[in-house]
């Protein structure tokens, strides 16, 4: 978060992380929780240190109701489309979300453990043959974080128990 402007907005510092990079802004607007409604892939930066450090980087200032178009009207589109959609919003603010990942084109599945700000937490990868390998935060480079609002990822969820079952059964990559 950052300066109070017209009455009942604030600038918040915005990041849409899509892994190997990311897009940010200062967005004004009623509230963090607004921005991640009307906006998909977003997350409002509340770190002290990042806000403080992004007060340097010359970002653009975005309105949340600007008049598209605007940097954010792709993301407020994508958002809008999912709105009416079963299961949109309902991982939304869980402190774990356990998803199953549909088979790759290799017959791997993977079994993700998310935070509440949609970041995997550690990850089982079972192969074909049925071995399974677990990672966690240390082992990857990128991290981008899930939309937990968006409804593709609700057919997904699996039981904490079922991926924790699995974790235990799983070796660790370094392992071999």
């Amino acid at each position: 978060m950052s300066q109070q402007g017209e009455v009942g907005k604030t600038r918040y510092l915005v990041l849409h992380d899509y892994g190997m990079g990311g897009l940010w802004w200062w967005v004004w607007a009623g509230s963090a929780e607004e921005i991640v409604s009307a906006c998909a892939e977003v997350e409002v930066i509340a770190d002290p240190d990042v806000v403080r450090r992004a007060e340097t980087w010359g970002l653009e200032e975005v309105r949340l109701d600007d008049p598209d178009p605007n940097p954010l009207s792709s993301l407020r589109a994508q958002r809008d489309a999912q709105r009416g959609q079963p299961g949109f919003g309902v991982l939304a603010g869980r402190d774990r979300v356990c998803l199953r990942w549909p088979e790759g084109e290799e017959g791997e599945v993977f079994l993700m453990e998310l935070g509440p700000d949609g970041r995997r937490l550690r990850q089982v990868e079972i192969g074909p043959d049925g071995g399974s390998v677990k990672t966690g935060i240390e082992d990857w480079p990128f991290n981008p974080p899930f939309d937990l609002c968006d409804p593709q990822y609700a057919s997904m969820e699996i039981g904490p128990d079922d991926f924790e079952e699995a974790w235990q059964r799983a070796r660790h990559e370094s392992e071999g």
